[in-house]
């Protein structure tokens, strides 16, 4: 606890050097910040790991909902969320989107919420439902949490509209090395691991915000990498690396609120893994990275601030049959039979299954110096790279998990190889089948269009 202690003290040094580099007079923008917590105070079910068979067992460490409102000289209002949560629903999303635009008329553009992707944060009603065997009990635990959770995001917003304040922003971007492909090549096909040889996306973007007179109000960063530090065999809240991370800012900035936007890591874990000590380690690393950034001039971005917000209508390809369903109800996999039970029980109400699904996508332009794009679901690591290519990796920031995490996003490539991201992972966000090839094309389009939407 001493080293951690004298990391952090030298890290409040970088971080405080840095927070003079960008100050400067004038005005771009209106700012304020709310945070509220979202700990469950009962035992609940923890999201993320199949292999829980039981609710939590206390506190690691508190987790929050963090709300960060912009305004800009052009009368321009947005909202950006980021909640320590392994996921959230559109019906999430969209009642905190319907009570904002009535109480301050925001555009639905003009609000994203991004989740953290912690597996150690409570579930979520209706997010990932084909992964866990909840009694009655425990799914009213839930529904009940889910409903809280969604007055707290509202309360922290509400804290932020009354903090509004003359500020300044400031991008840049640095490196943190944890993040490592976790899609291994074997003679049964692709499995999870460590393969420092497939691609990732190691970018830390940051955004600050300064008030005018160079006071840091908000920091907020990003990175590709799933919050998996800890496993299924955990049972504490907790809000992994990426809560680590944000703490250790606040620690260093009290009058700040750090807000972490999850990147296209949907095939990235952090290594090492498994430890309370990996987990501090990659908190302070990411930490340090974003003190490396804010110790370094930054570039000013300027108003307006455009948003754009729109589906992209994803393709599945055709379901099983009604036989090869019931074939299913006799595999050894528990998950494989209870999706083809849902599926035909889906068939016997006469509903149908899923052809596709049409996925929220969301892009804001800050003037000429950023474009922030994000996507919902579990983005993987090809759409970050394959966007950066084609528009430009200077002045683009890629989250993914944003809005709504129905689904794994694999690419053509992944589809191609197969695997979790692209087969298994549908089980649990109950699917009827796996993408189409189109997918990817479909989702890259989408973004284009709203990109070039907002350049003119």
């Amino acid at each position: 606890m001493r080293a951690v202690s004298i990391l952090i003290e030298i890290l409040s040094l970088i971080l405080c050097a840095g927070s003079i580099s960008g100050a400067a007079f004038g005005e771009q923008f209106r700012a304020g910040t709310g945070k509220r917590e979202i700990t469950p105070t009962d035992p609940i079910y923890l999201s993320g790991y199949a292999s829980r068979t039981k609710p939590s067992e206390g506190v690691e460490q508190p987790i929050y909902a963090r709300a960060l409102v912009l305004g800009d000289s052009k009368g321009q209002t947005s909202v950006l969320v980021s909640v320590e949560l392994v996921g959230v629903t559109r019906d999430f999303s969209e009642t905190i989107a319907s009570r904002l635009k009535t109480k301050w008329g925001i555009d639905r553009a003009s609000f994203l919420i991004v989740a953290s992707h912690t597996h150690c944060g409570p579930a979520v009603q209706g997010n990932l439902p084909g992964l866990l065997s909840l009694s009655e009990k425990d799914a009213a635990v839930i529904k009940r949490h889910t409903d809280k959770m969604a007055e707290q995001v509202f309360s922290a917003v509400e804290d932020a509209m009354g903090k509004l304040e003359p500020v300044r922003l400031f991008m840049g971007h640095g490196q943190a090395g944890f993040a490592v492909n976790r899609r291994i090549f074997t003679s049964n096909g692709v499995d999870f691991g460590a393969n420092p040889e497939g691609p990732v996306d190691r970018e830390v973007p940051v955004l600050r915000v300064d008030s005018l007179k160079g006071e840091v109000r908000a920091i907020v960063f990003g990175y590709a990498c799933h919050a998996t530090t800890l496993g299924g065999d955990f049972y504490r809240v907790s809000g992994d690396w990426p809560g680590t991370a944000m703490k250790n800012l606040e620690a260093v900035y009290p009058e700040a609120t750090a807000f972490f936007l999850t990147g296209c890591g949907g095939d990235a874990n952090p290594q090492p893994r498994g430890k309370l000590a990996d987990v501090a380690e990659h908190g302070l690393e990411m930490a340090g990275a974003v003190a490396g950034v804010l110790s370094r001039p930054m570039t000013e971005v300027t108003a307006p601030l455009k948003t754009a917000f729109d589906q992209a209508q994803l393709q599945l390809d055709p379901p099983p049959s009604r036989e090869i369903f019931a074939e299913r109800l006799n595999n050894q996999d528990v998950y494989v039979r209870r999706h083809a039970q849902r599926n035909l029980d889906r068939l016997d109400r006469g509903e149908g299954l899923p052809r596709g699904y049409n996925a929220p996508v969301q892009v804001w332009r800050f003037d000429k110096e950023l474009t922030l794009v994000a996507m919902s679901g579990e983005v993987v690591v090809d759409y970050a790279l394959r966007l950066k290519r084609e528009l430009g990796q200077e002045r683009l920031w890629v989250a993914g998990y944003s809005n709504d995490v129905f689904a794994y996003i694999p690419s053509s490539r992944i589809l191609l190889e197969g695997g979790y991201e692209a087969e298994a992972s549908m089980l649990y966000y109950d699917f009827p089948s796996r993408w189409a090839m189109s997918t990817e094309d479909t989702l890259v389009q989408k973004v284009r269009e709203l990109v070039a939407q907002l350049s003119n």
